[in-house]
């Protein structure tokens, strides 16, 4: 049986730079486990310090967890983060979304109106495009204000670059380091 294996290693708070030791004493503080995507940012301590607070600044925002959720997800197919995907599979879940909404979101779109406007304006951004401005006038007729569009995305920004560093680095999905870590340890 073949091990998942990062390209970049994943770091806890014993074997991290220093720079990024209180970072991740914050996220086990809130999160009690420290997901494979932070370990590997843990090498390095800028990049861990600007993604969470880049992630800390948005969390304070307008945007509600499902619409976050349905971000993520969409951003997670697009580039093919299989940490992506299986976190905010979980997560969408946890915060009320149907399997069906889970699947519609990984395609940028919702049962939703309101949702998918807004998905639909996101999605040529993510694609490397430029949404036309029929979407834009969509997600604004839709109920968006320009502070949420905003807030979107600078979400997609995030999520994209968590994309990247998993997809770049075959960032394990959580969990599946651990037996990894017993057949080194054995």
């Amino acid at each position: 049986m073949k091990t998942a294996m990062s390209r970049f290693p994943v770091h806890d708070e014993l074997t991290a730079p220093e720079g990024s030791v209180p970072v991740l004493r914050g996220a086990l503080a809130t999160a009690g486990q420290l997901p494979n995507f932070l370990g590997v940012l843990a090498g390095s301590p800028a990049a861990l310090r600007g993604y969470a607070r880049f992630r800390a600044e948005l969390r304070r925002g307008t945007l509600r967890l499902e619409t976050l959720e349905r971000i993520s997800l969409a951003v997670a197919e697009h580039h093919r983060s299989q940490p992506g995907l299986a976190l905010h599979a979980r997560t969408a879940r946890g915060a009320g979304l149907g399997i069906d909404e889970v699947a519609l979101a990984r395609e940028f779109d919702s049962a939703d109106e309101q949702q998918a406007a807004l998905l639909h304006y996101l999605r040529p951004l993510v694609e490397g495009g430029r949404p036309p401005m029929h979407l834009h006038e969509e997600a604004r007729e839709a109920g968006w204000t320009d502070e949420q569009l905003l807030e979107a995305i600078a979400y997609v920004a995030l999520e994209s670059f968590t994309a990247m560093v998993n997809v770049a680095g075959d960032v394990p999905v959580d969990g599946s380091t651990e037996e990894t870590r017993r057949l080194r340890a054995a």
